[in-house]
């Protein structure tokens, strides 16, 4: 009998020292994640962002971004300019045909050609990029997206718009899987037109995914009604990882400098001229003396030097991984295919940018809760498109407007939701505004009449297999309309870098050497 009171006392015990240790909130003093008192919940397990499938974390920083060695074509179109790029992530290299044709096969899957052949075709590469006038090209017409040769070479054909959608995609099925992978939901192969998986529908309208639905995590608020079943994982679980998007023009180029390899504590010491250290175009390693560091064209007529000893191996573009990567680990940030961004083109960037985290192309967006007057907020089963026909939404999303000067009158810091041509493209911006220059007349840009610059045009970085030396400067840039594709460009996705800026949440210097000694070379 002593012995079972014994242990009854050292039952109750331990349920003290338990309540006891429950975590309160410095706000009321009210305990958290606790039912009993209403179940505020917390994460207070969470260890930081996860680095998502194929991404390298970039740790930011300040960049004299624009910088070249010699403004040789006098654009004037890159001045330089002092900036701070947060941290964030990067693909590690350049979506490969194999990753894009992921993307297409499910599109064709999921989608019913028959009712929305738009959908599958408008992601389509363009391979007559291929073609030239006085070329033969048609093997890379026929063979270069699909054939498995041609696997893991960096996509092409793909425009602006292609890159936004593909990066909305992969979003999407990276959550999926996480979710998957953590029981919260079952695995659905059967998924088809607006009965698919997306993130944000899931976030904000998560009652259109109870067919999925598996096991969701405990739920401690006593008057949400889910039951045993379980709630859907919300923003606050820091579960899902924030989307994937194309990188800024800023993040682009400072992840190509890669200067972190050239930094003692807080002091650069030197600078880098290409992607990797020194101003040499020839790897100078011992038993790889003499290679060329990228792909590139070296003449008129030399795409890959003589035959017995082809110095770049490549005639057009290069499977991704095949060349030495930056001190960041990113491979062919300069050479094989020149790379998408999410800017709009400004020759005057430089001057008119934010000095922290700069970017020229906010389009501010909202859900539509009334969209083709449903009256609430509900999943696409038709693509939405824009006045230009392109499609923006797909079945399965959640259907956007642009947000409204009205909504924002009291507004300092944004009003408007279109800021493309800011301080330089709007009405404002013209020499002619103090004359009378009315709102809606081509202020500064009227493209194709006498510019080719627009609200449309995309800015495109890096040297490509096309291209000399010059451009493999990280500093240079160029711009298309966001329609159009190249057999030049490819790109690769970026993702925002949330909370700590560095790897760890503590106060201490990275002692790791971040230089790669010794090159890899893909293989597969």
């Amino acid at each position: 009998m002593k012995s079972i009171r014994i242990a009854a006392l050292a039952i109750v015990a331990v349920l003290s020292l338990a309540s006891c240790s429950r975590p309160k909130s410095s706000n009321t003093g009210m305990d958290l994640n606790n039912k009993k008192n209403g179940g505020f919940q917390i994460n207070l397990k969470y260890k930081g962002q996860k680095t998502g499938p194929g991404l390298v974390f970039i740790e930011g920083g300040t960049l004299m971004m624009g910088r070249v060695e010699e403004d040789f074509q006098k654009d004037w179109n890159n001045q330089p300019s002092r900036v701070t790029v947060a941290s964030f992530y990067m693909d590690e290299n350049e979506v490969t045909n194999a990753d894009y044709r992921e993307y297409l096969y499910w599109l064709r899957r999921v989608y019913d050609y028959d009712y929305y052949p738009e959908i599958y075709t408008s992601a389509l590469p363009d391979t007559l990029v291929w073609r030239t006038k006085l070329g033969y090209n048609e093997t890379y017409v026929e063979n270069y997206l699909r054939h498995p040769a041609y696997n893991y070479y960096p996509v092409v054909g793909v425009n602006w718009l292609q890159s936004m959608r593909y990066c909305s995609w992969r979003t999407d099925r990276v959550n999926e899987q996480i979710l998957i992978d953590k029981g919260v939901l079952r695995t659905m192969y059967d998924q088809k037109d607006d009965q698919n998986f997306n993130t944000e529908a899931y976030l904000y309208k998560p009652n259109e995914y109870t067919a999925q639905n598996k096991k969701g995590l405990k739920d401690l608020n006593p008057n949400s009604g889910y039951g045993k079943e379980g709630r859907p994982v919300r923003i606050e679980d820091g579960i899902l990882l924030p989307k994937y998007r194309l990188p800024t023009e800023a993040e682009w180029e400072f992840a190509a400098y890669a200067e972190v390899g050239n930094r003692v504590y807080n002091r650069t010491i030197d600078r880098n001229k290409y992607t990797w250290n020194g101003s040499n175009v020839r790897n100078g390693e011992k038993n790889e003396r003499g290679d060329l560091l990228a792909n590139y064209k070296r003449g008129r007529g030399d795409n890959m030097g003589t035959a017995g000893f082809l110095n770049d191996q490549a005639n057009i573009t290069m499977q991704v991984r095949f060349y030495p990567p930056n001190d960041y680990g990113l491979y062919d940030m300069a050479g094989n295919v020149s790379e998408w961004v999410l800017d709009v083109y400004r020759p005057l960037s430089g001057n008119d940018m934010s000095d922290h985290r700069p970017f020229r192309g906010n389009e501010f967006q909202q859900f539509d809760n009334d969209y083709q007057g449903l009256g609430e907020l509900s999943v696409l089963t038709e693509p939405q498109y824009d006045k230009d026909s392109n499609v923006v939404r797909l079945p399965g999303q959640l259907p956007s407007k642009a947000v409204t000067a009205e909504q924002n009158l009291k507004r300092r810091n944004y009003q408007q939701s279109d800021y493309r041509d800011y301080l330089d493209g709007d009405v404002e911006s013209s020499i002619y505004y103090e004359k009378g220059l009315a709102e809606g007349e081509p202020a500064m840009y009227a493209y194709g009449a006498s510019t080719m610059i627009g609200n449309h045009t995309r800015v495109f970085k890096g040297g490509s297999w096309k291209d000399r030396a010059y451009w493999l400067s990280p500093g240079t840039r160029r711009y298309l309309e966001q329609d159009l594709a190249t057999d030049d460009i490819g790109f690769r996705c970026a993702m925002d870098r949330v909370g700590f800026q560095n790897t760890t949440s503590k106060r201490t210097k990275l002692s790791k050497d971040v230089k790669r000694k010794t090159f890899r070379r893909y293989r597969m």
